[in-house]
């Protein structure tokens, strides 16, 4: 088993540096951190953590804050891991805390009792009472996610409008001028969920500054209401020649909907899911075309922003957003004509 010697002697520190990086009791420069970092992973060194917590008055542990009662979304996952991985990185344990108290009273509890160093916080809503909380309490913290007013707030998040800019202008450029959106709930919607408020105004706004036709629709995550709401759609526009789905499970809805009319994807109609989880697009034949959200990345940068403010010597991590980037699958495809296909027929 790996010692902190065998560790400075890989990294060519001395071993109060190692400890010092884990501690965070003295500064030490960022690429020092990182030559102790790698040569942690690749001793498969994991340090002691009550020990070292005993010796900082630090409990090295984040938490991450979601609420009890939401579905964490489909990317959840990945942001977890990630975030996971870089607090072992850099000497910390991530802990999920489901957030169930409007009152904020475990929050605060969590920081008086030392029971984490700082916070986490992801399923953002626009208008959020845990920051409200988090900030009075003067506990540090890091969004994944966004509120209205983010200007002074560190967060990290996906870029919703540069995303659904690049998903629109890559059908327009197929020839696609009718175009659907399938979002999250409606429910999501009125509770100012970030993700779906954001590209929903996105879609609107750069659709009509391009002078397309866009639809748009509120689904609840299920295969079935996907199905009837992709049939409200069709009927209410039949010159739909795409759809642009940020609804996993709503988007197998649309592909049922689609073959039950025998409309091919992508010859009759193209599909495209945005802030998709990875591999998601293999679950569907045609495979669909996705634009998968870079969930690993902010796990990792919200990490890092949370840390440069438990660890002066750390440089300050700036607010980022960040887009989707496209993986082509087989959905999607040149607009067809009207008169090639009648939308109508089941």
């Amino acid at each position: 088993m790996a010692t902190i010697a065998d560790v400075a002697r890989k990294a060519g520190v001395s071993v109060s540096t190692v400890s010092y990086a884990l501690s965070g009791t003295r500064p030490i420069s960022d690429e020092t951190r990182q030559r102790i970092q790698v040569a942690m992973r690749e001793l498969g060194y994991h340090p002691n953590a009550m020990a070292r917590s005993l010796a900082s008055r630090r409990s090295n542990v984040i938490a991450l804050i979601y609420p009890e009662v939401a579905t964490v979304g489909n990317t959840g996952g990945e942001f977890v891991q990630a975030a996971a991985q870089r607090a072992r990185e850099s000497g910390y344990q991530l802990v999920l805390w489901p957030f169930r108290d409007s009152e904020g009273k475990e929050m605060r509890n969590l920081a008086r009792q030392g029971m984490a160093d700082g916070v986490l916080v992801m399923e953002v809503c626009l208008d959020d009472d845990r920051i409200d909380i988090l900030e009075a309490a003067k506990i540090p913290y890091a969004m994944i996610g966004r509120t209205r007013d983010v200007s002074a707030r560190p967060s990290v998040d996906i870029d919703f409008e540069a995303t659904v800019i690049g998903a629109i202008d890559h059908l327009a450029g197929l020839g696609h001028r009718h175009i659907a959106f399938i979002n999250h709930s409606q429910e999501r919607i009125d509770a100012g969920y970030g993700p779906a408020v954001r590209a929903a105004a996105a879609f609107d706004e750069q659709m009509a500054k391009r002078g397309l036709t866009a639809l748009s629709r509120a689904c609840e995550d299920s295969p079935v209401v996907g199905r009837k709401v992709t049939a409200d759609l069709l009927t209410s526009d039949p010159r739909v020649t795409a759809f642009v789905t940020m609804n996993e499970l709503a988007t197998f809805g649309v592909y049922a909907e689609l073959q039950a009319r025998r409309l091919a994807i992508p010859d009759d109609v193209s599909v495209l899911g945005i802030v998709t989880s990875p591999g998601v697009g293999t679950l569907s034949y045609p495979v669909l075309s996705t634009m998968h959200s870079p969930g690993g990345e902010l796990g990792r940068l919200a990490v890092d922003c949370l840390l440069s403010q438990l660890d002066p010597a750390r440089q300050p991590i700036p607010n980022q957003l960040i887009a989707c980037v496209l993986e082509p699958g087989m959905s999607i495809g040149p607009a067809r004509t009207i008169a090639n296909v009648d939308l109508g027929r089941s």
